[in-house]
């Protein structure tokens, strides 16, 4: 027999009938006397741009803990539904559970009203994830995700980017979120054009993750001798798509091959 929560009508919102049954399993309830003393594992840097048709998201693999490397294959880009994806930074550990819980509010969402939400409404629930966060936040415990989506109405890709308060913004054509984001964006800001094929978009993010593990230590670049590579998706009008690990490969080795010539990568033409 199911307990009378189950039965009431109520929100659409999985979240919300969390916070009203048993609130205690939220991820800001359960670490609200957390102690930020010892090192936490991070995740870092994840890239995002899109391209007609689509948007792609790209992680490198590299968790650190403090000034130690705490994970080499770490995974940064997950599926929130059919048509999104969430990439993390900031503290792993709530930022994977933040991501599960933002993926079951879509799925309750969906079998509630019958519907999927709109690309608006996914980022806005985003948002309101994050802003309950915001107590976690001020102890260091900062989660800062990428959002992309495929949206139908508009047959476009989008990106939304966020803070530690919830405050969502939307980029229209690239951005980078984590340590080394600083670096990466500059990359992209030189080899990005609207109109990348997908593949092309694909190879840009990588430069741009490889440009950022360049600088900053806490990005992993690409591993050969372990042969670990980013995390690459592609959301189109066909749904979230993650990419087989060999052909990520075969584009990171092609990469790594022009930096063997000029290892700061690709210029830009001057006009």
């Amino acid at each position: 027999m199911l307990p009378e929560a189950f039965l009431a009508a109520g929100s659409s919102s999985f979240t919300e009938f969390l916070a009203r049954h048993q609130p205690e399993l939220l991820p800001a309830a359960r670490l609200a006397d957390a102690s930020v003393a010892q090192p936490l594992t991070h995740a870092t840097t994840i890239v995002a741009a899109t391209f007609p048709g689509g948007v792609v998201m790209a992680g490198d693999r590299r968790a650190t803990m403090g000034n130690v490397i705490a994970q080499r294959d770490i995974q940064k880009v997950f599926p929130a539904d059919e048509y999104s994806a969430v990439g993390i930074a900031g503290t792993a550990g709530i930022a994977v559970e933040m991501t599960r819980l933002f993926q079951l509010e879509l799925e309750h969402y969906e079998k509630i009203e019958g519907i999927p939400l709109s690309t608006d409404g996914k980022a806005n629930r985003l948002a309101t994830l994050i802003r309950n966060n915001l107590a976690m936040a001020m102890q260091g415990l900062a989660v800062v995700p990428l959002f992309a989506a495929y949206d139908h109405d508009a047959a476009v890709g989008r990106i939304f980017v966020f803070d530690v308060t919830g405050n969502r913004n939307e980029e229209r054509s690239f951005h980078s979120v984590g340590s080394g984001s600083t670096f990466a964006r500059g990359a992209l800001k030189k080899l990005y054009r609207p109109d990348l094929e997908e593949t092309e978009a694909v190879t840009a993010c990588i430069q741009a993750l490889y440009d950022a593990a360049d600088d900053d230590s806490a990005t992993g670049g690409p591993d050969l001798t372990r042969r670990i590579f980013p995390m690459v998706a592609v959301i189109t009008a066909d749904g979230y798509r993650a990419y087989d690990d060999d052909v990520t490969a075969a584009i990171a080795d092609r990469v790594i091959g022009g930096r063997m010539v000029r290892p700061d990568g690709p210029s830009a033409p001057l006009e």
